[in-house]
């Protein structure tokens, strides 16, 4: 889940009920009888956290799929990351499994989730895991108590896995408050996750492994960044699988005086329009891609330029744009107008279904929200983050302490919106973390691709990771190295039954074919 980019009236992650476990202490006034620093202001130290700190715990493990059994063993526990004295300054909670018995090499995935301050549970309990949480067939919250099933989508059966809860995360956490600001920075994000990676590779003789980087959101930025980063240190990847991309986040991200936005939302805007039926006959009987096809390409065409002219815009033509875009995502021209073209996020998902005093999610336009008044500008909430993040939690809690052993009254950050709100941005630049991924391609030319969006995403819509790969100047030859796949789902697609088999099985040939093509190679 991505937290970057939104307004501060419609957030999702302000409007989660979060903790984070951070105290201060001031110390006593020294005694100046006994203390040679007598007369000077004492200064205020942080009180050290409280650490996991135990060794992984290892547990053996069984999975019963429809055509196999797949026995597993995992380690769950935290690696300290020590600064050049030795010294600890923050540990990295992770999960791994690996088949008990299985021939080597067997590739490796590193796997996260986004925010920046989200925990690594969405994938690890959503897609990837052996343990899935029961939603509806659909993806929709189903009535609590949740519960987990055998995920028989998991890629444990082509791959050993490890999911990682960056620093401030999950049970990872940095030794004291003063070191918080190391970890919560673009930079810093890069270089510690990297770290636990390498020490990883070395804690379990993993150096030789075929090497995956799996990341959903800003983790897409983080596994771009990675790619970069690790190819300098020796450590390459035969892959990289971007789940919900936001490599490069302007486009995701409405600024002030920047159109481009504006244009890559409008096809997920009809996407949304068609899946609640506020289309007009002749569009709403259309099937989605098609439609989407023809929206994309006036969307990239007749609308941006003529947000480009700005106030030059003659009315005419202003008139026919507005006609065209209400006419495309489902809602009154006045509308349109009165947005001065510009249809911005949370406006829209409030106003497609005003009249029916509903709002619709961001992160899965399929979610709908119970909003208190028809007249406000943006929803109360987002829908689709209360629907997904109870049985999460719920799950998670109970998983990791019953079946994976960690015993620990710590707070499991989900996602942290402490860790969103702190973050440091590269000279205070939103990234582009693109570039990062054509250099690492460029240095490695085996390395595969696979990006992976939803057509009811309003986080990451899929026209913008279009714009983003197309702009990323990556030679001709090397083009092939990416494949892109669209499902019918949100921005966690795969909590859709039908959308997650696919995604399983798109990935499979992903890890075949990039991991054949590298054998054998010096």
């Amino acid at each position: 889940m991505i937290g970057v980019g939104e307004r501060a009236e419609y957030s999702p992650a302000i409007a989660l009920n979060l903790s984070i476990t951070m105290s201060t202490q001031d110390h006593a006034a020294p005694d100046p009888k006994t203390t040679p620093e007598a007369g000077k202001s004492p200064e205020k130290k942080e009180k050290k956290r409280q650490l996991l700190g135990i060794e992984p715990v290892e547990k053996q493990h069984e999975l019963a799929l429809p055509d196999k059994t797949l026995e597993y063993t995992t380690h769950a526990g935290s690696i300290p990351l020590k600064d050049e004295f030795g010294e600890t300054e923050a540990e990295i909670f992770f999960t791994a499994y690996t088949l008990t018995k299985a021939s080597a090499p067997r590739p490796l995935i590193f796997v996260f989730n986004g925010g920046p301050g989200s925990s690594s549970v969405w994938l690890h309990l959503g897609a990837i895991g052996p343990q899935h949480v029961v939603m509806t067939p659909d993806g929709f919250q189903p009535p609590p108590p949740y519960r987990l099933q055998a995920n028989a989508s998991t890629w444990l059966d082509r791959a050993d896995l490890v999911f990682i809860d960056p620093v401030g995360t999950g049970f990872s956490r940095a030794i004291d408050k003063d070191k918080d600001k190391k970890f919560w920075s673009f930079q810093g994000d890069i270089h510690s996750v990297g770290e636990f990676i390498r020490l990883y590779l070395t804690r379990y003789q993993r150096w030789t492994s075929p090497l995956y980087l799996a990341g959903e959101s800003y983790g897409t930025t983080r596994a771009a960044g990675l790619a970069s980063h690790l190819i300098d240190l020796g450590i390459s990847f035969n892959g990289i699988v971007l789940i919900s991309n936001a490599m490069d986040l302007r486009p995701v991200f409405f600024g002030r005086s920047d159109d481009l936005p504006f244009s890559l939302f409008v096809p997920t805007y009809t996407a949304a329009a068609w899946y609640h039926k506020k289309l007009a006959p002749e569009l709403q009987q259309r099937s989605l891609t098609d439609i989407l096809a023809e929206v994309e390409t006036w969307s990239e065409r007749e609308l941006t330029l003529a947000l480009m002219q700005g106030d030059r815009l003659l009315e005419s033509d202003r008139q026919t744009i507005a006609t065209t875009l209400a006419h495309y995502i489902g809602v009154d021209v006045d509308f349109v107008l009165g947005s001065n073209l510009r249809i911005d996020i949370s406006r829209f998902c409030k106003e497609l279904l005003r009249t029916e005093k509903r709002s619709i999610g961001r992160f899965d336009v399929r979610y709908t929200g119970i909003e208190a008044l028809a007249v406000t500008e943006r929803p109360d909430f987002d829908p689709a983050v209360y629907a997904i993040q109870p049985p999460f939690t719920t799950t998670f809690n109970d998983y990791v302490r019953r079946s994976l052993g960690i015993e620990t009254d710590l707070n499991y950050e989900v996602i942290s919106w402490a860790v969103n709100k702190a973050w440091q941005w590269e000279n205070g630049e939103l990234p582009t973390t693109a570039a990062a991924l054509r250099e690492a391609i460029a240095k490695n030319p085996f390395m595969k691709v696979f990006v992976a969006q939803g057509y009811y995403d309003l986080a990451t819509p899929h026209l913008a990771t279009d714009y983003t790969l197309a702009h990323m100047n990556l030679d001709p030859t090397l083009r092939d190295n990416i494949q892109v796949k669209c499902y019918e789902a949100g921005h966690m697609f795969y909590l859709d039954e039908s959308c997650l088999a696919a995604f399983k099985a798109d990935v499979d040939r992903f890890l075949a074919a990039s991991w054949v093509q590298s054998e054998g190679s010096l």
